[in-house]
């Protein structure tokens, strides 16, 4: 079986956004370099054992001294060759220091003898005292608040910018897609080569790493992610190559860093001004009425740098779908889509497809062939669903299996196959055990029952074996792991969303 869908390319010019026409930012000059800062927020992490962990790339390190307290200035100058900034986070900032006006404004000004850049509240260090016993090229002035549109942060720069500093850095919080946007327009509005803005929170962590691109001088790694170390080994950071064009994947947790990584190294290795980055969206209802919305739009458009293609995860498969104009025959089968590309004819509308089957066919059939063989699919969601579709198509005799019956049987009627509740399932029929449920913590089968030759293939994707995968290999059964299945789904995208093969160097990372 072999995807319907076409290359979605990476060289068009940004169109109009839906129902309106798109008004594109200009975007400043982008330094060709970031600095790439490590954030230090315990003691542990500013330990000389920690420190020489951090990976090559990173420029930089923040200590947030109301957490750490405050460091050895000797013992971090052994172990970081790089620029050291001290930030004494205020309550009202969302950190953990307390301290009086007299005792904070002693803190930061003694933290001005050993500090390359000291922190300043923007809403209460600017007074007198501290301006003048900090140098105004060793001041990084910051504001953090609550969510609020460009014309909101445009006030707070402009209030801040009175000052002068080496830095300014505005980090308002942001609960979605839209909200994490403000502060990407402001950069791109400003042109300027000393501001670094960002969203903080999950659904805002891409626009840490977008930030760069967008004239930022700096990119701060968080341990809420992205990590310093995701920084450096998913993107192409601290380098900036020219970029033109956004990819991502979005879903309801950030657990994306395998497929960010290999795609992202796709892009460097041949050259594509391309950047993938991770989306988040809490639950469905962001997904339908505040993240989509917003793509749809053309809200990265305006930045000048347009979305080309979505991988969508689990459990917005089915959304993703119905949002789609177009669909290919995997995704229209399986009712969802794990990508959206945008239509080549009209830019206005996306195109539904899924690499879900394609994919666990593909890591199957490098364990042996498939056509002919028995096999059961394990949950009738949405990779189930295609898994069934696909393997179907290839040859296989398919068997769906669900817990809960009436949507097995639903499944099983819209795809024409044989439909076996859960409770009746018996595993040792079958040559081939593709499971596609979340479940991860256990077997959702018994294994005691299965055929000494039978393969396990699980959707799961974990830094570790699941449970079904350790107990299938422990009994000698051949395994496809969810990571197995990822390095297939990564190759087949990318090639629809580039027009060109993934490196070999990529696929076999």
């Amino acid at each position: 079986m072999t995807e319907q869908l076409s290359p979605a390319g990476v060289a068009r010019t940004a169109g109009p956004a839906a129902g309106r026409r798109a008004t594109v930012l200009a975007r400043p000059t982008v330094l060709a370099r970031a600095a790439v800062v490590a954030t230090l927020e315990s003691r542990a992490a500013a330990t000389g054992t920690a420190l020489r962990r951090l990976p090559a790339g990173t420029t930089g390190v923040e200590v947030r001294a109301d957490l750490t307290g405050d460091l050895d200035l000797r013992e971090l100058r052994r172990h970081v060759s790089g620029q050291l900034v001290y930030s004494l986070r205020s309550q009202r900032y969302g950190g953990r220091s307390a301290d009086p006006p007299p005792s904070r404004q002693a803190r930061l000004l003694a933290a001005a003898n050993g500090y390359d850049i000291v922190d300043l509240e923007a809403d209460h260090d600017l007074v007198p005292d501290v301006l003048a016993g900090i140098p105004a090229d060793r001041r990084r002035i910051s504001w953090s608040g609550g969510e609020t549109d460009l014309s909101g942060l445009r006030r707070q720069f402009d209030r801040m910018v009175r000052t002068p500093a080496a830095l300014y850095l505005l980090a308002p919080r942001a609960g979605s897609l839209p909200a994490a946007l403000a502060p990407l327009r402001l950069l791109a509005s400003l042109g300027r080569a000393d501001v670094t803005a960002f969203g903080t929170g999950p659904a805002a962590a891409f626009s840490r790493v977008l930030a760069p691109w967008l004239g930022a001088p700096v990119v701060y790694g968080s341990p809420a992610g992205p990590t310093v170390e995701q920084l450096v080994t998913d993107y192409p950071l601290p380098r900036l190559p020219r970029l033109e064009s956004l990819y991502g994947i979005v879903g309801r947790s950030l657990q994306t860093s395998l497929f960010t990584r290999l795609v992202n190294a796709g892009f460097r290795e041949l050259s594509l001004p391309s950047l993938f980055l991770p989306f988040l969206a809490p639950d469905l209802v962001d997904f339908q009425t505040r993240f989509w919305p917003a793509i749809a739009a053309g809200s990265l458009d305006e930045l000048g740098l347009p979305l080309r293609a979505l991988t969508v995860a689990a459990p917005y498969k089915p959304a993703a779908f119905a949002t789609a104009g177009l669909a290919d025959p995997p995704a229209r089968a399986a009712q969802a889509a794990n990508l959206l590309l945008r239509d080549g004819t009209q830019e206005r509308r996306w195109r539904a497809g899924t690499t879900d089957g394609s994919a666990m066919l593909a890591a199957l059939r490098d364990t042996g062939p498939v056509a002919g063989v028995s096999a059961a699919v394990i949950g009738c969601g949405a990779a189930g669903r295609a898994a069934a579709y696909a393997l179907s198509g290839a040859g296989a005799r398919v068997t769906l299996v669900n817990r809960d019956a009436s949507r097995g049987r639903s499944a099983a009627a819209r795809l024409g196959l044989p439909f076996v509740p859960l409770a009746a399932f018996h595993p040792g029929r079958y040559a081939v055990l593709v499971h596609a449920t979340p479940v991860d913590d256990r077997p959702p089968f018994d294994l005691d029952d299965t055929a000494t030759a039978a393969t396990v293939a699980d959707f799961v994707c974990a830094a570790e074996p699941t449970a079904l995968v350790a107990a299938a290999r422990e009994r000698g059964l051949t395994t496809v792991d969810g990571q197995d299945v990822v390095t297939h789904e990564v190759a087949q995208q990318f090639q629809l969303m580039t027009g060109l093969p993934i490196p070999t160097s990529v696929h076999d990372r």
